[in-house]
């Protein structure tokens, strides 16, 4: 699956394992991502595309903010609980 801006993504693999990023770039085999608490867009972690597993119940439409990738992260994650 092609991951695109504005999806949501769980980390596979790394210290950051189980967290849930919003994709904010793509570049070639590597996304930019961010949560807006540890990674900010302004901090935006770089990560492999393989790392991630697409999140397709949700996505972040419009230009992106830190509050609008905390208010999406926090709906997904009370949704799956």
């Amino acid at each position: 699956m092609k991951l695109e801006p504005g999806m949501l993504a769980r980390s596979k693999a790394g210290h950051d394992r189980d967290r849930v990023y919003v994709i904010i770039e793509t570049e070639n085999e590597y996304v930019y991502v961010a949560d807006g608490e540890l990674r900010p867009l302004r901090h935006m972690k770089r990560k492999n595309s393989r790392h991630l597993q697409p999140i397709l119940k949700m996505r972040l439409e419009g230009k992106p903010d830190d509050e609008g990738i905390r208010r999406i992260i926090r709906e997904f994650i009370r949704q799956e609980d």
